[in-house]
């Protein structure tokens, strides 16, 4: 199971080697905030929501300070709106009492923050700090259990046995890439097997369209040739860039 696990990770490096954090951000300020505001709701939801936000409240400072209902107008289109609104207020307000108005990157740190778990701080670790961190969400959950590298549902056991296969230095672009492969082509309804790149690894093949030219049809993001999740995608990445709210 081991040595086919890390053969999977090799093998979607080489399909997904753009393969990224796909929330725009500039800081780890930003990431942190599209982290809390892309929970129940897509990625390119929220792409299209932080620009007004990060205008209104660029800083921890200027977003702890916030009227909630303006901030509640903003967010709106990502859901959960006035839950997410208490979380974001409520961190804003611990970075800029506790941490200077700035991010930590520490794990026990951030964890500590409202609105801020296992997943979003690792999230922030990776891709803000460069320090390593498995990222379970739905999909990455999803796969691995297909993949047989766990039966676990609790995202913290799955995130404990997957730190056990692979070295530390893989942990965050592998998050990344089986992130990529469930949402561009092993879907949680039909996955689209027959289009699969690593269907000869895949213990779970068949339960989706075996069909090559079916599947194909099933393919998501820049593998179907439709726009990405993010709005200012980096630039290496092989697709279209996502529309801004209101534009299609």
């Amino acid at each position: 199971m081991v040595r086919r696990a890390r053969r999977i990770n090799r093998e979607l490096a080489e399909v997904y080697p753009y393969a990224h954090p796909e929330l725009d951000f500039r800081n780890p300020f930003e990431l942190l905030v599209a982290t809390v505001l892309s929970a129940q709701t897509t990625d390119l939801r929220v792409n299209q929501t932080t620009p007004a936000l990060f205008a209104a409240y660029p800083t921890p400072e200027d977003m702890a300070a916030a009227v909630p209902e303006e901030m509640e107008e903003i967010i709106r289109p990502t859901g959960f709106f006035r839950a997410k609104t208490k979380s974001l207020l409520g961190l804003s307000a611990a970075l800029r009492d506790d941490f200077g108005g700035e991010v930590p990157g520490r794990l026990k740190d951030l964890v500590k923050l409202p609105g801020v778990g296992r997943k979003t701080a690792n999230v922030v670790l990776g891709n803000a700090f460069g320090v390593p961190g498995i990222t379970v969400d739905t999909h990455f959950g999803r796969l691995v259990r297909r993949w047989k590298w766990t039966d676990e549902e609790d995202p913290v056991k799955v995130e404990a046995v997957v730190a056990g296969i692979f070295p530390k230095s893989e942990w965050t672009m592998l998050s990344h890439r089986v992130v990529f492969h469930g949402r561009r082509i092993c879907h949680a309804r039909k996955p689209a097997c027959g289009a699969c790149p690593i269907a000869p690894l895949c213990p779970s093949y068949g339960e989706g369209e075996t069909d090559p030219e079916k599947a194909r049809k099933l393919l998501k993001y820049e593998m179907g040739g439709y726009p990405g999740q993010r709005l200012s995608p980096p630039a290496d990445y092989p697709g279209k860039p996502a529309p801004a709210l209101g534009a299609g």
